[in-house]
């Protein structure tokens, strides 16, 4: 069984009404695509940055929190339960390496086959290129990558009246 599953952060209405409604329209029509989708708000915290004349300038910025600890409890959780052989993570977040070498111990102690690989976009200008450690490292490039996009418009759509 293949099985898709899409982890984010969605912003609050209150804070970033464009954004929230643009994600919850993507959720929803993941959704209707049998895509398991977990999300889960935004934290926002107030954020300093220096800016060129040296002066400081505050402001408040959302972070994903929790992401990553739900995608690595969902691939542990799986592997025990002989719910896939391969795991196809498109993240570079490094934290998952751990995940990674749990993996090895549950394939062990099973005694079958689990595959974890990491697949991340890559190009000449990419500042990061590398894969989680411990993982299978798939590098996608820029024309593959940019026929995986949605070509789906989520963003509100205001109604004019045509008088």
């Amino acid at each position: 069984m293949i099985q898709v599953r899409f982890y984010t952060g969605v912003p609050d209405q209150n804070d970033d009404p464009f954004w929230s409604y643009f994600w919850n329209h993507k959720l929803a029509m993941l959704g209707r695509q049998k895509v398991f989708i977990y999300s889960r708000p935004l934290r926002y915290r107030n954020r300093l940055v220096k800016l060129p004349n040296g002066t400081g300038h505050i402001f408040l910025a959302g972070e994903e929190k929790g992401i990553d600890v739900r995608i690595a409890i969902d691939i542990i959780r799986m592997a025990h339960h002989k719910e896939y052989d391969v795991a196809l993570i498109f993240s570079q977040d490094q934290d998952l390496s751990e995940v990674a070498a749990e993996l090895r111990t549950i394939t062990a102690e099973q005694g079958r086959w689990i595959k974890a690989a990491c697949a991340f976009p890559s190009s000449p200008t990419s500042s990061n290129c590398r894969g989680i450690d411990k993982t299978d490292w798939i590098p996608i490039d820029r024309t593959t990558y940019d026929a995986c996009i949605d070509p789906r418009d989520y963003r509100f759509k205001k109604l004019h009246k045509n008088e």
